[in-house]
């Protein structure tokens, strides 16, 4: 939803004492994206459930469902380009995830639907038991995971901050700070980890950097978590790992 829209005056209503993260997976596709090919099953586009970077184990819902610091509450169909959304709430902190999975065909949309987000200029809020929680550019931080699309299109949509606000980012996908910087700049968001180089952009490493984001962890000390989960899932060095995830411009 446009902040400029007529449901503008709903979509500020939430309860501001919990926070989200609210995070958008453009699901693996050997179709429609410009990826080295992986095994058919695992990279239809449409196919949540078997998808890469969804239904396999190290994708965002079978790795979080499995997470102890994570409960899941609800999952729903959205349409036919958000094929799947979850939405988790932490243990112990007052912190939600929200995770839509996109048709991997819709790369674009999942880009800009994240850009537009991360600049405050597409709000939202939705309801979880009796508690209204804003996402989109109602949340606290905005994560993108999958295939970096800037490598096959160009936008050319504006994404200027809309209301003074910064909000703070991840973005795994390859080579994700020299394409997503112009964009992400403008939407003065907050680049706490995205990569210089050609990574998998797996849920672990999502994982265990928002464990110690909502520990309140400093940006060098987030890097460092995901950069660990990196170096043991990907078996690397610690050194590569950090030379892959960066944070800040």
């Amino acid at each position: 939803m446009k902040a400029n829209n007529k449901r503008d005056v709903n979509v500020s209503k939430f309860d501001t004492a919990t926070k989200t993260i609210h995070v958008f997976v453009a699901l693996c596709d050997n179709q429609y994206q410009g990826i080295v090919p992986v095994p058919k099953t695992i990279g239809n586009g449409q196919d949540p459930d078997n998808n890469l970077y969804w239904g396999c184990a190290n994708g965002i819902r079978s790795y979080f469902k499995k997470s102890k610091e994570w409960k899941l509450l609800k999952t729903q169909k959205l349409d036919k380009i958000r094929m799947e959304r979850l939405v988790f709430k932490h243990v112990s902190k007052n912190y939600y995830l929200v995770a839509d999975a996109y048709d991997g065909q819709y790369i674009k949309k999942t880009t800009t639907d994240f850009l537009y987000s991360a600049a405050g200029l597409l709000k939202d809020t939705i309801k979880i038991n009796k508690t209204t929680i804003g996402i989109n550019g109602n949340a606290k931080m905005v994560a993108y995971i999958g295939h970096d699309g800037l490598m096959d299109f160009q936008l050319n949509e504006n994404f200027s901050n809309a209301d003074g606000k910064q909000r703070d980012a991840i973005i795994l996908a390859c080579i994700s700070k020299k394409y997503f910087a112009p964009h992400l700049s403008q939407a003065k968001a907050n680049p706490l980890l995205w990569t210089t180089g050609l990574m998998a952009p797996e849920a672990y490493t999502l994982h265990d950097a928002l464990s110690s984001y909502i520990a309140g962890g400093t940006a060098d000390q987030i890097r460092t978590k995901g950069a660990m989960a990196y170096t043991k899932f990907q078996k690397c060095s610690l050194k590569a790992s950090k030379n892959l995830l960066v944070t800040g411009y």
